[in-house]
């Protein structure tokens, strides 16, 4: 009895670590997909990427450092070491000359939800000449860029991420979605090629 107890042990605790890796390896598989999606679309290398998320930028914050380096025309690692030093999305961008309108990103929409809808209530309160004295939190920051990212990056309609993000998904769950949907489309493609080719072959030796 003692040895059976023993051995049910053994086996529950094997089973908590092999679940606990697979959870590990989940985890880092999604996080190095997302830093690929941003190496992609914003041209650097996908190390560079994984380098500013150890240094402390959560990875959900990564496209911001890209786009305001990317607008600012500076290096990366200029943004990270003022963002580091406690200075809000918004200070920083104000530093380099960029004000809120260039996070702004057109809907079909109406009326948007939350975590949206402080930003859009902002820009839909002034008239666009004004704009640039909008002033975004740091969560309206991210949320803008994200959108803008994952928008171009998957060919997706903005209004479609802000409705996944909206029930709340987060960016990297959503990136690796769209590259599995993207991915499905394209092997159903290549099968519906091959068939349609093999049906032509067949129609030709029929005839």
């Amino acid at each position: 009895m003692k040895k059976l107890l023993i051995f049910l042990v053994l086996i529950i605790l094997v089973k908590a670590s092999y679940a606990q890796t697979s959870f590990s390896i989940s985890v880092r598989d999604d996080e190095a997909g997302f830093a690929f999606s941003i190496s992609n679309f914003y041209r650097v290398p996908e190390r560079e990427v994984i380098v500013i998320r150890e240094r402390g930028i959560p990875e959900e914050e990564l496209p911001v450092v890209f786009f305001i380096a990317k607008k600012a025309k500076v290096k990366p690692a200029t943004i990270i070491d003022l963002r580091l030093r406690g200075m809000s999305w918004m200070d920083i961008s104000l530093k380099f000359g960029l004000t809120a309108d260039v996070f702004y990103v057109p809907v079909k929409v109406v009326e948007v939800g939350p975590p949206f809808g402080k930003a859009y209530g902002h820009y839909k309160k002034y008239p666009k000449h004004k704009w640039k004295e909008i002033r975004l939190d740091d969560d309206d920051i991210v949320n803008l860029v994200n959108v803008k990212f994952m928008s171009e990056y998957h060919g997706v309609e903005p209004e479609i991420i802000i409705s996944e993000k909206s029930h709340g998904k987060r960016y990297i769950v959503l990136d690796k979605e769209f590259k599995e949907k993207k991915h499905k489309k394209h092997k159903k493609d290549k099968e519906d090629k091959k068939e349609k080719k093999e049906k032509k072959h067949k129609k030709h030796e029929d005839d």
